[in-house]
């Protein structure tokens, strides 16, 4: 697969209970091969700036050291393989990423597993371990606090399949016996290149900014509604705890 590439995406939110609230809205995200990150030159590595520190994992190593080492403690090594990272990068000094996602494969270039990596308006972060299907389907149960309107309790259904010419990614969230939560992203694939990423920026300036608050006001909104946020558990290792998801069928 070529990259690095931009996805011009939509992202949808869809809360059925107790309150029905649903909204969507437009960015954009890298794919990326993290054994060739992008490194723009100045001025335009303001526009795209992919650090360590952003991510779970040690600050003081590389994105890839940091995730093999995370498989490695897991049981899972790739070889050296391609693993593909789908995520915002920092721009105008920014980045906030609900969901980052991390496609691992083994030398022979067959998928080895998917990991899920979530952050929180906290400051928290989590990766979900997940050994997907041949559909890029998996489950797993929820051991991290994300939306304070939801207890950490349920278990996600997701859909990941390694990205092409299109994106689509789905994570449904059963609780009960109830209609699930479901967040969509779907995307086209845009080459990576200087106007393209200039043209990335002028329709949605600064968008990892963006996205982080209007997650703030869509929680204002609800509060506004009527619903009251869960306490908010004990903050976990930033470093990234891990739950191992199976595959579904």
């Amino acid at each position: 697969m070529t990259v690095p590439a931009l996805y011009a995406c939509t992202l949808a939110h869809t809360r059925p209970a107790p309150v029905r609230h649903a909204f969507r809205y437009r960015t954009y995200l890298w794919l990326v091969d993290l054994d060739a990150l992008p490194s723009p030159r100045w001025p335009m590595r303001v526009l795209a700036d992919f650090r360590a520190r952003d991510h779970a994992g040690d600050p003081a190593r590389s994105i890839r050291d940091g995730l093999d080492g995370f498989l490695a403690e897991h049981g899972i090594r790739t070889g050296g393989g391609q693993t593909l990272m789908l995520t915002h990068a920092r721009v105008l000094g920014h980045v906030f990423n609900p969901l980052t996602v991390y496609w691992c494969f083994a030398a022979s270039g067959d998928l080895r597993c998917v990991v899920a990596e979530v952050h929180n308006t906290y400051g928290g972060r989590h990766r979900y371990l997940l050994h997907t299907g041949a559909d890029g389907r998996a489950e797993t149960a929820k051991e991290f606090f994300v939306s304070p309107f939801y207890p950490v309790d349920g278990v996600y259904r997701m859909s990941l399949p390694v990205p092409g010419e299109e994106l689509a990614l789905t994570i449904r969230l059963h609780r009960g016996d109830g209609p699930p939560f479901v967040a969509t992203l779907r995307g086209v694939r845009r080459p990576a290149t200087k106007s393209g990423l200039l043209r990335m920026f002028l329709r949605h300036p600064c968008a990892p900014l963006v996205g982080a608050v209007r997650i703030r006001v869509q929680g204002v909104g609800l509060y506004l509604r009527g619903m009251r946020p869960h306490p908010r558990p004990a903050r976990r290792d930033p470093s990234g705890a891990v739950s191992k998801g199976r595959v579904r069928s």
